[in-house]
């Protein structure tokens, strides 16, 4: 168990090292890169959680759909939930976009937002863990 509890937290001091690049690169005007880091710290956020059961995915559409459906869609977040679905959601088009398309241009005010979202959803994952006995 205690295993699970350090794997968890590394992950998420993982997720917190992308969130704070992202920040990084959006103070730069690097906007596309700084998408990409709030992805990664939404993704690995859910792996910290992942972690507790042993768990991970090779695919990170196997990471999303399982937290989705155990932690999500059960509303293990309270009210928080949906605000949690959407912000994945929207990441995870977004990241592919930036990484993957050559001419896609992502504005300062959407990244802005998007590290806003990521900041939102490490802060509740992180409450989360807490609540597991994840110490910090």
């Amino acid at each position: 168990m205690q295993h699970n509890l350090d794997l968890a937290k590394h992950r998420f001091e993982s997720a917190d090292d992308s969130l704070r690049a992202a920040k990084i690169l959006l103070k730069d005007e690097n906007y596309r890169n700084s998408a990409g880091r709030s992805y990664y710290a939404v993704f690995h956020a859910m792996r910290s959680i992942l972690a507790l059961e042993e768990l991970d995915f090779k695919k990170h559409s196997g990471v999303i759909s399982y937290f989705t459906l155990v932690y999500i869609k059960p509303e293990k977040f309270g009210e928080a939930s949906k605000r949690l679905s959407k912000i994945v959601t929207h990441l995870f088009q977004l990241r592919g976009q930036a990484d993957y398309e050559d001419f896609f241009i992502v504005s300062k005010k959407e990244v802005l937002e998007q590290v806003e979202n990521a900041e939102f959803f490490l802060e509740k994952i992180k409450e989360y863990l807490v609540k597991q006995g994840v110490k910090f």
